[in-house]
């Protein structure tokens, strides 16, 4: 079974905050982050991005 990392750029929930410290957003979840809002649902759930839609 092949792994694929989900690239959060490409998603239509994924944005660029002004928050210097947390400069990634995920509109679907409603969080910002320091990294990619696909690594931070990884490492909360184990699971990958459920959310994730191509633009």
């Amino acid at each position: 079974m092949e792994k694929q990392r989900i690239n959060c750029i490409k998603c239509r929930y994924y944005y660029v905050t002004w928050d210097p410290k947390f400069p990634k957003g995920c509109k679907a979840y409603e969080f910002k982050s320091r990294n990619l809002p696909s690594l931070e649902v990884f490492r909360a759930s184990g699971k990958p991005c459920l959310r994730h839609e191509t633009k």
